[in-house]
């Protein structure tokens, strides 16, 4: 489609596109290979993620000193050897569960309230009165007063895991359901809404994109922890998880298994990053046009 080239009165350019029925003439062509390559986020990350195991992998050539920061090499090859052993599959797989657990009790927690929140004003002030008081302590601070109360064991654990993942979820939740507009609420009172049914039907969906936020970022505070608690339990009686298996080799000396138990963690955040909560965004937000 040929393109007509001219200029204005103060020798400005202008292109005029003359008008077609030919359809050939609009058929889109695909990107080109390289093009396709950079557009894509998980090659983009895949680089960058490269790049940081360079970096890496050059400053522990640089201090050359597996005591002080062994290099990315030296921490796989201890990876593999713990994995091999089952030490780390095992230390894992129960910090995995107990998270699981305390991540799925503060989420529920979290929901009930919001949505008592949300139904009476009471519940309003009640929530925002706990969240002001309760969401800026540290989870760990609370750790002595938890060992005191439930002793040392699983209960200590899923009570500051709690702690930690409830407030950011109800905080987001409570806050994505204040701004659904006036609209979509007078929707659902239209076709006669009411409760629970109103909660699922309209205000979940509509501030889906703060509850994910939220979801996320409790997950993250849950996981930091569960692993801070671990090196405090694991002190103090020798319980498993991964936050002992790190303090453990710490005090062999065994730094590249330190490291292993550290790329274990880093691992699942990436891994429940860009498969678990990516999967959802693309089946919900993405799809529903809420988010880019």
């Amino acid at each position: 489609m040929s393109q007509t080239v001219s200029f204005d009165e103060r020798g400005d350019r202008l292109v005029d596109i003359p008008q077609t029925n030919d359809p050939s003439q609009f058929v889109s062509k695909p990107l080109p290979l390289q093009l396709r390559v950079v557009d894509s986020n998980v090659v983009r990350k895949i680089f960058v993620v490269v790049l940081l195991i360079i970096g890496w992998q050059l400053y522990g050539k640089w201090t050359d000193n597996d005591l002080q920061f062994p290099t990315f090499t030296a921490t796989v090859s201890a990876f593999v050897d713990s994995v091999t052993r089952g030490t780390l599959v095992e230390q894992f797989l129960n910090s995995l569960r107990i998270l699981l657990m305390g991540y799925a009790a503060g989420v529920a927690i979290a929901t009930a309230t919001t949505v008592l929140a949300v139904s009476t004003r009471i519940g309003t002030d009640i929530l925002e009165t706990l969240n002001a008081a309760f969401s800026p302590l540290p989870a760990i601070a609370l750790l002595p007063l938890a060992m005191l109360w439930f002793g040392l064991g699983v209960g200590s654990l899923l009570f500051v895991l709690i702690h930690s993942v409830l407030w950011p979820v109800a905080l987001n939740m409570h806050g994505g359901f204040r701004s659904v507009s006036t609209t979509l609420r007078m929707v659902g009172a239209n076709y006669g809404l009411r409760g629970l049914p109103y909660v699922a039907r309209i205000l979940i969906p509509a501030a889906f994109p703060s509850i994910l936020s939220g979801l996320k970022i409790g997950w993250a505070f849950g996981w930091r922890t569960e692993i801070a608690a671990e090196l405090v339990f694991g002190a103090s009686s020798g319980d498993g998880g991964l936050g002992w298996f790190i303090f453990e080799n710490k005090n062999n000396l065994e730094i590249p298994a330190v490291f292993a138990g550290l790329l274990a963690v880093i691992g699942l955040g990436l891994l429940v990053e860009n498969l678990v909560f990516r999967a959802i965004e693309m089946r919900t937000v993405e799809r529903w046009g809420m988010q880019r």
